[in-house]
């Protein structure tokens, strides 16, 4: 008699990851897949990943092949369980299947991109018709997509993977009822002329423009900025940087005093450290820091957790430990995931002033820009000063200006506190 099967869902891989593409199965049906070992391999546009066996077993079917792209919580493998693993996931039945094997951010998913839900365990083929929406829920890009077309969701049969709507199959259903090639999503760009070279968009960048556009769309942004003396972080670097890299190895940068800025400001002013949850403002009680760190063709934003609790050196280490992991492709999932605020540091590439899209879920993003040194006005007196600009971007649903520019002023005022003997460690 047949052992007890268990259905393999896609995990969500980070915070507004709603999909990914297998790249590559490690194992092959009839193979023995050991829970906690790696069992399959998945590119998102934030991070490439191995996806552990749930359950310890034999493989008995793959239902996601390579190259495809799979929503999260959609089935996408059968294990028969070993005799002693029964007990560690449910098997097959009419039941919802196991939610996706991934480590939770300590905070509840952004509202305005949640993740897809998993389709029952053996679900009927699709009918050409559908009765309302039956509790289906569609990707964020398709949701997107079928607004601007027009076209009534339910309506629309699925050919993805247990019957899900793709965006091809909303293209198809608008150009089936305007007798007409489905409208363009956006303004058609100029066709290519002579000269001109066309370079296909990697499957990574469509999918951060439209993270990018989905952001912008359901988050009201707003903008402030401020200007701070630097004098007393760039005496206090001087005065440490030499020791510093003698006994790290590598270089102190300005980043950790103003990540010590915002910490800092979060604990004073701690509704910015929330997450808009459309009825309740879930204000959290770790502040776990995102850093940006920009690489050769993407955008990465991994978790320092509560960071809060490290010194400016410890701060300098985090952030070295992340940056490098990032550009050595070592990052995983739980890196990317539970983070309550973002830092970028856009101003390391000479910018001045920027307008940062912020990262749903959270209440805003503080750029540090550029240091650069400007004749101010000091007691009645002309003096050069090392001046930078603070932006801070914010959601208006949760922050007003006053709200924001409190929490500004005690990220500029930290900094202006700095003197050399404000201790690194």
């Amino acid at each position: 008699m047949a052992g007890k099967t268990t259905r393999v869902v896609m995990p969500q891989l980070g915070e507004s990851v709603h999909e990914g593409t297998i790249s590559k199965w490690l194992v092959k049906p009839g193979d023995r897949v050991v829970e906690f070992e790696p069992m399959l391999e998945v590119d998102t546009d934030k991070v490439n990943a191995e996806v552990p066996a749930p359950v310890s077993g034999v493989l008995k079917e793959i239902l996601a092949k390579e190259g495809q792209t799979v929503q999260a919580g959609a089935e996408i493998a059968v294990v028969e369980l070993a005799s002693d693993g029964a007990a560690t996931a449910t098997p097959e039945a009419p039941a919802p299947p196991p939610k996706p094997v991934v480590s939770k951010p300590e905070e509840p998913a952004a509202p305005s991109a949640p993740a897809a839900t998993a389709p029952p365990a053996a679900p009927p083929p699709p009918s050409p018709e559908r009765g309302g929406e039956e509790q289906h829920r569609y990707s964020p890009a398709v949701q997107m997509l079928a607004s601007e077309l027009k076209v009534d969701l339910p309506k629309v049969t699925g050919t993805g993977l247990g019957g899900r709507v793709t965006k091809k199959d909303v293209q198809d259903f608008a150009a089936k009822a305007t007798s007409a090639p489905p409208a363009p999503a956006v303004t058609p760009a100029p066709k290519p002329g002579e000269g001109d070279e066309v370079v296909q968009l990697t499957r990574v960048r469509r999918l951060i423009a439209e993270n990018m556009t989905r952001a912008k769309a359901t988050i009201p942004h707003a903008w402030q900025t401020q200007e701070a003396d630097m004098s007393g972080v760039v005496a206090n670097r001087n005065a440490n940087k030499a020791a510093f890299l003698k006994q790290e190895g590598f270089s102190l940068t300005y980043l950790p005093y103003v990540m010590a800025a915002a910490l800092s400001a979060l604990r004073e002013h701690p509704h910015v450290n929330a997450t808009f949850n459309e009825t309740e403002l879930i204000v959290h009680r770790d502040i776990n820091l995102g850093i940006s760190v920009g690489l050769e063709d993407t955008l990465v934003v991994p978790v320092i957790r509560r960071a809060d609790s490290l010194s400016l050196a410890g701060l300098a280490r985090a952030v070295n430990d992340v940056a490098t992991r990032a550009r050595n492709k070592q990052l995983k999932a739980d890196d990317l995931a539970g983070g309550t605020f973002t830092v970028n540091n856009s101003g390391t590439f000479g910018t001045l002033f920027s307008y940062s899209v912020i990262n749903p879920g959270q209440a805003g993003i503080l750029t540090m820009e550029a240091i650069v040194e400007r004749p101010v006005a000091v007691g009645g007196m002309i003096g050069i000063k090392p001046m930078m600009y603070l932006c801070f971007s914010f959601d208006h649903r949760i922050l007003d200006g006053l709200q924001a520019a409190r929490f500004l002023t005690s990220c500029r005022k930290w900094l202006e506190t700095v003197t050399v003997e404000t201790p690194v460690y």
